[in-house]
């Protein structure tokens, strides 16, 4: 089905889960949502097929959904969630921040003053800073280099992927690591990457000139109402009971499916023994 139920290693991570082979994990028989937004889970550039299901992250996107006139739709819990069940571990010792800067993607660049960013973070955190860049930043020596004379470690994660081309499966993995590292996670958006980094013990904060991308429509009432909605996660210091409870609700983590019903969903196959034949149930 759509390409993009691959970006970040998502269906590889869910293959693994379900007990298949994560190298060459089979096509989902729906979409499944990619990243964290406001509407409805799904990006609002993409086309859809009417009648194939929609695999959302959780019940309040479900809501949202409904919302807007999507009908059948699933609750089935963000990748992310899934990969901390397989991956439940951290290190024992954090320290400082990872940092993640609003990024455009490969049909938009996002337009700001990186160095009046950096700035901003310097004033705020005071441990040592990783800034994690998206593969478009990170490749722009202009963009990335601000951020090294700083003084910053700067990272990247990988590609997401596109079209069946570049697929990464590798990213979430890469980013549990870099996060599991850290004791803060911020960004000057509210984005995927802190939630992820709430659900994964760190402490969050949202601050900082939000940028914008070229052309950039506030779809579904933009910055001001997610600042307005989810105001309790933005800030340099936020309370984390509230914070957490926030990334539960809205990555799913307290909505995973089993393994089999997951498959149903999916409309995958059952595991195969060592021996390659079906597992009987």
């Amino acid at each position: 089905m759509h390409h993009a139920n691959h970006y970040y290693g998502h269906s590889h991570v869910l293959a693994r889960y379900c007990g298949l082979d994560d190298r060459d994990p089979p096509r989902i028989h729906g979409y499944l949502q990619h990243g964290w937004n406001i509407g409805d889970g799904m990006a609002y550039d993409h086309e859809f097929v009417p009648g194939v299901p929609l695999f959302l992250w959780s019940e309040r996107t479900r809501r949202r959904a409904w919302s807007l006139g999507r009908r059948q739709t699933y609750v089935v819990g963000a990748p992310w969630a899934y990969l901390l069940a397989l991956e439940p571990d951290g290190p024992p010792q954090r320290e400082g921040t990872i940092w993640y800067p609003f990024h455009g993607w490969e049909g938009q660049q996002v337009v700001g003053d990186h160095g009046r960013l950096i700035d901003e973070i310097r004033a705020v955190e005071p441990g040592p800073v990783t800034v994690c860049l998206y593969w478009q930043e990170y490749l722009s020596t202009r963009v990335r280099q601000h951020y090294e004379r700083a003084g910053f470690r700067v990272v990247c994660h990988g590609y997401r992927g596109g079209r069946w081309r570049d697929l990464d499966p590798g990213f979430l993995h890469r980013q549990l690591a870099e996060l599991r590292r850290h004791r803060r996670v911020a960004s000057n958006r509210l984005c995927s990457a802190v939630f992820y980094g709430i659900l994964a013990g760190c402490e969050p904060a949202v601050y900082g000139d939000p940028m914008h991308l070229a052309g950039e429509v506030p779809i579904w009432g933009g910055q001001p109402r997610i600042r307005r909605q989810w105001s309790d996660l933005h800030g340099p210091q936020v309370d984390l009971t509230a914070a957490r409870a926030l990334a539960v609700a809205e990555l799913g983590a307290d909505r995973l499916l089993p393994p089999a019903e997951l498959r149903r969903l999916f409309r995958w196959p059952e595991p195969a023994d060592r021996h390659g034949m079906e597992v009987c149930r």
